[in-house]
């Protein structure tokens, strides 16, 4: 079983719109509203390739009783923790023009302590369950900054494997811990390092604590440096529409790899293949079921490195 973490759930709301132009009136041309947040968006992957997931993480108030809702609704098994704050709402705004997409993310609800506490408590008796977690997306106010290292060692001690997928003092933190894999994208990666190039920048990653760095380079594909080498997996051609939920369809085959116990080289054709698969859709943790049997096929993956290790 997969265990999915988004301890900083929201409702994603998502406009459609002709084009999107500064300073002016938007007639919305399509709107949804589903359960979301990035580890949300990795189970509703996971559970249309029949992989089973489950959802943790927090939710409160009415858009919590959404949240919940919506996963109902999706048959997305829930052990969301309860908190007194309101779940946060994002939303994306997708012009139909160029297929760009303008995210607008609520830092969420503040989260004590105690329901800290009572998160952990849950998390540590779902985790001998699993044999992969997922860590996805920002910490709401109030957590400590190293809320996803303390959840990597439990997860560590109970014999599962952890992806992370996360930004800022976080995501360096959590570094300390050995996470199994991380998935940082270009920007994060210059974040947490002071190295040029995403090939110097990963060798970072892995001397700071990281077993394996998938690193996304968006619509050319991805490099990663795992301790049997190094690859760089590339796609067919480009594809358009909404990027949003690209990585989270990357960490779900990722999951989906390290559950199967699959050589890298077939993880990352696979994380390739559903990461273009959904941008080819509006609505993050949704993918195009026959670009992704199109694309598993014809993923170029190169090998660029032999084993490494630290």
């Amino acid at each position: 079983m997969i265990l999915t973490v988004t301890l900083n759930a929201a409702l994603d709301v998502t406009y459609n719109v002709d084009a999107l132009v500064p300073r002016a009136s938007h007639r919305v041309r399509e709107s949804f509203s589903r359960a979301g947040g990035k580890g949300v968006n990795v189970a509703r992957v996971l559970s249309t390739l029949g992989v089973p997931a489950i959802v943790t993480g927090f939710a409160g108030g009415p858009t919590g009783r959404a949240i919940r809702d919506d996963l109902r609704a999706a048959q997305l098994p829930d052990e969301l923790v309860s908190m007194a704050g309101d779940s946060r709402r994002t939303v994306t705004v997708v012009s139909r023009e160029d297929g760009d997409a303008t995210i607008f993310n609520q830092p969420g609800p503040h989260v004590d302590m105690a329901a800290w506490a009572d998160f952990a408590a849950r998390f540590a008796q779902l985790v001998h369950e699993a044999q992969v977690v997922v860590l996805s997306g920002s910490l709401p106010p109030g957590l400590p900054s190293d809320a996803y290292a303390q959840l990597i060692r439990l997860s560590a001690e109970a014999g599962a494997m952890t992806i992370l997928d996360t930004s800022g003092p976080a995501f360096i933190e959590a570094l300390d811990a050995r996470p199994t894999v991380v998935k940082p994208n270009a920007a994060e990666i210059a974040e947490a390092t002071s190295d040029d190039g995403t090939e110097a920048a990963t060798d970072t990653l892995r001397a700071l604590g990281a077993q394996c760095v998938v690193a996304s380079r968006g619509p050319d594909g991805l490099y990663a440096v795992t301790p049997g080498g190094s690859w760089r997996a590339t796609p067919p051609r480009r594809v358009s529409g909404n990027p949003t939920g690209a990585g989270d369809a990357c960490v779900a085959a990722t999951a989906a790899g390290l559950l199967a116990a699959d050589p890298w080289p077939t993880v990352l054709r696979e994380a390739v293949a559903l990461s273009a698969a959904a941008v080819a859709c509006p609505l993050a943790g949704d993918f195009d079921a026959g670009l992704y049997d199109q694309f598993r096929t014809s993923v170029s993956v190169e090998r660029t490195h032999a084993p490494v290790s630290h």
